[in-house]
């Protein structure tokens, strides 16, 4: 018979459930995934940014309140995305497109 394991699990290595934690460090990895998407094109340097922020603040909290070593990998890992994403973002033209100067 087939093992089979919720993905969800895989971060709850302590054999607690850690919701908030799992949360965060789940929204910080798909926010840091859309941020790098977008900044292939540099039409969606907006996008690319403000995602980019939005995910380097969140990841770094759920660094701060992650349990276990799953969720600091999966929070590392949207971190290192959202990081290049945000910075190529600025690159292309900013956080307000110019309209700060």
């Amino acid at each position: 018979m087939a093992l089979t394991t919720n993905p969800i699990s895989l971060l709850n290595t302590n054999g607690r459930p850690h919701p908030v934690q799992n949360t965060a460090a789940v929204v910080t990895f798909v926010l840091g995934l859309v941020s790098a998407a977008t900044s292939i094109s540099p039409g969606l340097y907006l996008t690319s940014s403000w995602v980019g922020l939005v995910a380097l603040l969140i990841g770094g909290w759920s660094q701060m309140i992650s349990a276990t070593t799953g969720q600091r990998i999966v929070t590392v890992l949207g971190l290192g995305a959202a990081g290049s994403g945000f910075y190529l973002g600025m690159a292309h033209g900013g956080l307000f497109g110019g309209w700060l100067g």
